[in-house]
């Protein structure tokens, strides 16, 4: 009995050991997504936001303090040159002015009758009947008097300009934009009183990151669009290219000029302004390819392509690549591709360099 059950053991066990399943099947092809890359135009464009702002825009204040006597404008209305904006209380500079005079007139007579003793000096002195020192002194005299005239008469003239300034008027035509006093206000010399603004053709202003501000260029044409505007689109030139940067220290100020006025453009809209740019890639072309498909080692940027074989199969080869910029459309490459190439654009962590992969269908690789 133990012999039999040993025996019956046995079989069951070399049995299946024994059994030929034939050759061991290989591993499947691991399957990618590919695409066939072409060259752009060379160009690329870039967004950047900006402000509206009047092609002339004055801050008109008093060269002099005082108490302002009236506003005679208000914010959104239109002046001429030569318009009066407001008028500070002249009281004082007229007693200054009244002052002047009376200096200045006292000033004449002195210098009048200075004048008359150095003539009676100097006839004395020429009969000898006057030392020199009484002609020196008669002449210092008048020298004197007359010097003193003409400080009263600067004085006076000062007294008189102030008055002038207590007038504030529009330098040109335009349109007050702001007026940030009111009549009975204390102001002092130079403070706001207001904002004129004036020019023809609006006018943009953007703040450029300092990586592409060397390639903006004086003179070069643009797009702008607002959001108010948002189904228009204006032609602009780059009229002003910062040299210092901002104080943000990573951006460059640029002024774009409109090439058309239009009455629907305030100062103070948001507006978006794009530049186009030119590559500096191999014959200064460029390829957008998803971000996914570059992959990174020790030995730099990289991307696999595909080089296809029979039976949807193909074959991967790494080349390297030289980057450009990450923008909405994907990952700029300026060096490394060919027109027609075809790269594997998914899965590239998952392959190496020779290996043979399968190639999905067209509606396969549809996400």
């Amino acid at each position: 009995m133990p012999v039999r059950f040993f025996a019956v053991l046995f079989l069951m066990l070399f049995l299946p050991a024994c059994r030929d399943d034939g050759p061991p099947q290989a591993p499947p092809l691991r399957p990618v997504r590919s695409q066939v890359v072409q060259a752009d135009s060379g160009h690329t464009e870039r967004a950047f936001s900006g402000i509206a702002k009047a092609g002339q825009e004055s801050r008109l204040s008093f060269r002099i303090p005082g108490a302002i006597e009236q506003v005679s404008v208000q914010v959104g209305d239109k002046v001429n040159a030569g318009q009066l904006i407001a008028r500070l209380d002249a009281t004082d500079y007229a007693l200054q002015r009244q002052e002047a005079e009376a200096a200045l007139a006292k000033a004449r007579a002195q210098a009048r009758n200075a004048e008359a003793n150095y003539a009676r000096v100097r006839a004395l002195y020429e009969n000898r009947n006057a030392s020199r020192n009484d002609l020196d002194a008669a002449r210092a005299g008048s020298e004197s008097a007359n010097a003193a005239v003409k400080a009263s008469r600067t004085r006076l003239e000062l007294a008189l300009s102030q008055i002038r300034y207590t007038r504030l008027t529009a330098p040109t035509a335009g349109a007050i934009a702001s007026v940030p006093v009111e009549a009975g206000e204390n102001v002092g010399a130079g403070q706001v009183v207001a904002v004129l603004t004036a020019g023809a053709m609006p006018e943009v202003s953007v703040a450029v990151p300092e990586s592409l501000i060397a390639d903006i260029e004086q003179g070069g044409e643009v797009t702008v669009r607002f959001d108010a505007l948002p189904q228009r689109s204006f032609v602009g030139r780059v009229t002003e290219v910062g040299v210092a940067a901002t104080t943000y220290a990573t951006t460059y100020p640029v002024t774009v000029r409109l090439a058309r006025d239009n009455s629907a453009i305030r100062p103070g809209m948001a507006a978006e302004v794009t530049f186009r740019f030119r590559q500096a890639g191999e014959q200064g072309r460029r390829f957008v390819v998803p971000a996914e498909a570059v992959g990174e080692d020790r030995e730099g940027r990289f991307v696999f392509i595909l080089e296809p074989g029979p039976a949807g199969q193909g074959q991967v080869r790494r080349q390297p690549v030289r980057p450009g910029e990450l923008t909405a459309d994907g990952l700029e490459i300026l060096a490394g591709l060919h027109n027609g190439d075809r790269i594997v654009t998914a899965g590239v962590a998952l392959i190496h360099d020779g290996q043979t992969v399968k190639l999905l269908e067209e509606k396969e690789q549809a996400p």
